[in-house]
């Protein structure tokens, strides 16, 4: 007889690199983008709703807010990206939720990769069609009239700043998007805290023609000082002290709500 010898069992961990980490994350988030070629509304409405807000706001209320739509564009553009960026994040936090209660999440964490790198790579992707997003605003704006009166650097600027602000801002959307049961509740919340906020700023009117009791309200709103920087860089003004505030806005809100997003989401899954 002949002894055979077996070799112990491998034990498995779930401990992945960093490298790693991050090339799964770049893998889940061309996934997202891929799905486009599947789901062409997905991107229709990233590209339809921008056409709309900018031709609304520009002929609708143009004539009245400054005798103009182009005038009024000029001084409204700005605002109308900050507005589209924050609503925009809701789409994050609509999708985690659609792929967490159809088991999407489930899948995707039983395989070897990275912890964070679903909602890593779902957050990334949805990045890129937040810039996709953006350039659709300022291309139309440009055609019907606006015009960027800095320089290409500032307009950058601006467009990196826009991407900062709304990517801490989708932390919001995420920890929505885990807490409710079902997608839809993430738009309502979308509609009934995201449009208020934008509109009770500088985004849209100036300051000074509101009452005084919503004056001090406008002056601290993460919009207004998001909308102002946004205005500066694109057509001259004031630049440092709304950026400095827009940055700590997005840090201050990067801070307190991915940990509680990061938190709910290993408690759900």
């Amino acid at each position: 007889m002949t002894a055979s010898t077996v070799a112990a069992p491998r034990t498995l961990t779930r401990r992945v690199s960093p490298v790693a980490t991050l090339r799964h994350t770049a893998t889940l988030a061309w996934r997202s983008l891929v799905q486009i070629k599947h789901n062409p509304m997905e991107l229709i409405d990233l590209s339809i709703q921008p056409i709309m807000f900018v031709v609304l706001f520009a002929y609708v209320f143009g004539g009245q807010m400054a005798g103009g739509p182009t005038k009024y564009l000029q001084f409204a553009l700005p605002g109308i990206i900050a507005q589209n960026a924050m609503f925009a994040t809701m789409n994050t936090g609509f999708l985690l939720n659609t792929d967490l209660t159809k088991g999407v999440f489930d899948r995707l964490r039983s395989l070897p990769i990275g912890r964070m790198s679903p909602l890593a790579g779902r957050i990334v992707a949805d990045t890129v069609k937040q810039a996709w997003s953006m350039a659709i605003l300022i291309a139309v704006g440009m055609i019907i009239g606006f015009r960027v009166k800095t320089d290409v650097v500032h307009l950058l600027l601006a467009f990196l700043l826009l991407l900062a602000f709304a990517l801490a801002f989708s932390w919001i959307a995420v920890l929505i998007g885990v807490l409710v049961s079902e997608p839809d509740k993430v738009m309502i919340f979308g509609f009934t805290t995201v449009f208020p906020l934008s509109f009770t700023s500088s985004a849209f009117a100036r300051v000074d023609t509101m009452p005084g009791w919503l004056q001090a309200w406008v002056k601290v709103n993460p919009v207004t000082h998001l909308a102002d920087a946004t205005r500066g860089l694109m057509n001259g003004g004031a630049v440092a002290s709304p950026v400095l505030k827009s940055l700590v806005w997005a840090a201050g809100i990067a801070v307190v709500f991915a940990p509680l997003a990061v938190r709910a989401l290993r408690r759900r899954v």
